[in-house]
């Protein structure tokens, strides 16, 4: 089933200084959004395998949409992460049916494999919900400089019959990182 996508909408957050500090090369972020028809808002649904579909469609087309908004290689993507807020009519199982069965195998094509589990948020919500979308490194799971996260809002959605998903890529961890740990062998210096 192909999604019946209502909207896309794709940002680039760019953070050139922290703490009084310039962040030099500045560290970026991009979003991609898809807001789409929930098929099984307001029922009951045992096989949600139409929902799974979706998800392996929406990973690919919006890891592409972030990679071609930073201007990069897939290959130089750091750091990944996904997310959904269902609307009202929908239940917080249609989100995990989206997210979690199939999306990943396309989103790690589009940013050139990706050995970490894709750190994930999904929430029920109404009209201009906020999600906190969790990023980890998408291939040392424990770089602590990639530990973070981006906001994710659409200023008229998820409506009852919707579901907001969302994929978000970087290319660098958090900006001045310094409280130690692991640190990515594939990270280039910054």
């Amino acid at each position: 089933m192909n999604p019946k996508i209502r909207k896309l909408i794709v940002t680039v957050e760019e953070t050139i200084e922290e703490g009084g500090r310039e962040v030099r090369p500045p560290t970026r972020k991009a979003v991609a959004i898809a807001v789409i028809k929930n098929p099984f808002a307001g029922r009951y649904e045992e096989d949600l395998e139409p929902l799974i579909a979706i998800g392996e469609t929406l990973g690919g087309l919006l890891g592409e949409k972030c990679v071609t908004a930073l201007g990069i290689q897939p290959e130089q993507v750091e750091s990944y992460g996904k997310g959904a807020i269902v609307g009202s009519a929908g239940e917080l199982e249609h989100a995990g049916a989206i997210l979690h069965p199939r999306l990943g195998a396309p989103l790690r094509k589009a940013v050139k494999n990706g050995a970490a589990l894709i750190p994930s948020a999904k929430k029920r919500g109404g009209v201009g919900a906020t999600l906190d979308v969790p990023l980890g490194h998408k291939d040392e799971a424990w770089a602590r400089s990639h530990f973070d996260a981006v906001e994710a809002r659409v200023a008229d959605a998820p409506a009852a019959d919707e579901i907001v998903v969302v994929v978000a890529v970087t290319d660098s961890g958090r900006p001045i990182p310094r409280i130690g740990g692991s640190k990515p062998k594939s990270a280039a210096p910054k």
